[in-house]
């Protein structure tokens, strides 16, 4: 038989089996956490940590995404301290980041009642559009880092390695291994990085075209003379 254990989450008990995460043992009882570089069908590395919950006895708090739970454990996830450390989170993000296109950390603003002018001189980042290939755009001005392409590009899934981190601190970003065009790197243009994304940071070369007004022929027809002048090269 499997080892269970048995602990309190807001006040409700619950018994799931040894080594479940908070987040899931969470999840068993209806209690919704945030997350944002959470994926199920990615490694957790609590990158984010938009999912902390605080823990009775230990001083920091936990990310739920990764902490395993623990006999007698008791967690809060919406104490004061921990939605005061999310909200500081997501006002980070927002103050740096374009979340224009990130539904569910749009609704995380307004649930958290985040400030938007809370970091006035936060500097943005501001990234250069990348169009290098006809099948997919990347636009890193919206990524969060989250990391969900990086690990299903590598031994999450398709086990291509394409793409990286790169660059230190703020100045860190996605990119492909020595900054080559995606043409030239061991992308296999599968699409399970754009199926991850969380931000619209990685979009479908066609969807981005109608977003910008062109036409269902018109977005063909450019796709087609993308890669008339990638073979010529």
């Amino acid at each position: 038989m499997f080892e269970e254990v048995t602990l309190k989450i807001d006040d409700t008990p619950v018994t799931v089996p040894a080594g479940t995460t908070i987040l899931k043992a969470a999840e068993s009882l209806a209690i919704e956490i945030p997350t944002i570089c959470y994926h199920d069908s990615c490694t957790a590395n609590a990158l984010c940590r938009l999912c902390i919950v605080e823990v009775e006895g230990p001083r920091v708090l936990q990310a739920a995404c990764v902490a395993p739970v623990s006999p007698g454990m008791v967690v809060y996830t919406r104490s004061e301290r921990v939605e005061r450390a999310r909200r500081t989170i997501l006002e980070l993000l927002d103050s740096s980041v374009d979340l224009s296109e990130s539904p569910d950390i749009q609704d995380y603003l307004q649930e958290y009642e985040v400030d938007g002018n809370c970091f006035p001189d936060t500097e943005r980042r501001e990234i250069p559009f990348i169009d290098d290939n006809p099948m997919y755009i990347r636009d890193y001005a919206q990524c969060v880092l989250c990391w969900r392409c990086v690990q299903v590009c590598a031994e999450d899934a398709q086990y291509t390695f394409a793409l990286t981190f790169q660059g230190r601190g703020f100045k860190t970003q996605i990119s492909t291994f020595f900054d080559k065009p995606l043409p030239e790197t061991s992308c296999v243009f599968c699409g399970q990085c754009i199926s991850v994304c969380p931000t619209g940071a990685l979009k479908p070369k066609r969807e981005w075209l109608l977003e910008q007004g062109f036409s269902p022929q018109e977005t063909m027809e450019i796709a087609s003379l993308k890669e008339k002048k990638k073979r010529r090269t």
